[in-house]
């Protein structure tokens, strides 16, 4: 079983990313920072924040879908706001986006909101909203069941230090998955937390019994050369004891994002 965890960062390095995407033959891809606009006439559009512009893929979610047709598509968006297309305004939903190799049924699954509502008129003030999704599936070939569950924590403008906000995130992350995940079977748990490993978030979680395999295994980053800024910590994944792990990385070539895939086999 092979499961990647990538933030895509709105698909800014497209034409490497469906590349890596559409070759890797994974099973499970859990994506953050994805985009969907079915209305929009153009391939990109641009995200405009107090003078940060930054290229979007317009319906990046349809474009991953075409890309994997082995596999059934979910996307939870966590708010719809305004981008432009050239100077005209063009609304684009944004969100995660689960894919699951069509073999494997979903036989359980849960998507909330850990951290603010969904907002259907803009992306609002930060920290923005922010969802997570749980799937339970069933292993044919092993004969039983496990769950997967992925979150893009909030983004802090004052860094990713703990706060109050992201404590009751992860409060309301462990009760997600506990809603899916039996405890008698094997948990992943990944992401872009947003989060240093020191984070009390990792005691929360922990009391699920999940290890995280960045700091465990000595992995000192999980960014890629596009990423300039100082905190280079930010993805993780995590595993409960029965997770036979037989391989991961922090993969970093090719560069699809600013963020490293997380690829794992197990």
């Amino acid at each position: 079983m092979r499961i990647i965890s990538l933030n895509v960062w709105g698909g800014m390095l497209h034409a490497p990313l469906m590349d890596y995407l559409s070759q890797a033959d994974a099973d499970i891809y859990c994506l953050q920072e994805v985009p969907r606009a079915p209305g929009s006439r153009s391939e990109w559009l641009s995200y405009r924040d107090h003078g940060v512009e930054l290229q979007q893929r317009a319906n990046l979610f349809d474009e991953i879908r075409a890309a994997l047709p082995g596999h059934d598509g979910f996307f939870c968006p966590t708010a719809r706001g305004e981008l432009f297309d050239g100077e005209t305004r063009s609304w684009q939903e944004f969100g995660l986006a689960t894919f699951v190799r069509n073999s494997l049924p979903v036989i359980g699954q849960a998507m909330d909101f850990v951290h603010g509502a969904f907002s259907p008129d803009g992306f609002g003030p930060h920290p923005r909203s922010r969802n997570a999704h749980c799937i339970r599936l069933f292993d044919y070939e092993a004969g039983r069941s496990f769950s997967v569950a992925q979150i893009h924590g909030l983004r802090d403008i004052a860094g990713k230090g703990d706060t109050p906000a992201r404590a009751a995130q992860a409060a309301a992350f462990k009760a997600l998955i506990e809603r899916v995940w039996r405890p008698d079977e094997p948990l992943v748990v990944c992401g872009d937390f947003n989060l240093l490993p020191d984070s009390a978030t990792f005691e929360t979680l922990g009391a699920l019994g999940l290890t995280d395999l960045i700091t465990s295994r000595g992995h000192r980053d999980t960014r890629t050369s596009f990423y300039k800024k100082e905190g280079r910590f930010a993805d993780y994944m995590l595993v409960t004891a029965d997770v036979a792990v037989k391989y991961f990385e922090v993969v970093r070539t090719p560069e699809v994002s600013d963020h490293c895939p997380l690829l794992m086999e197990f």
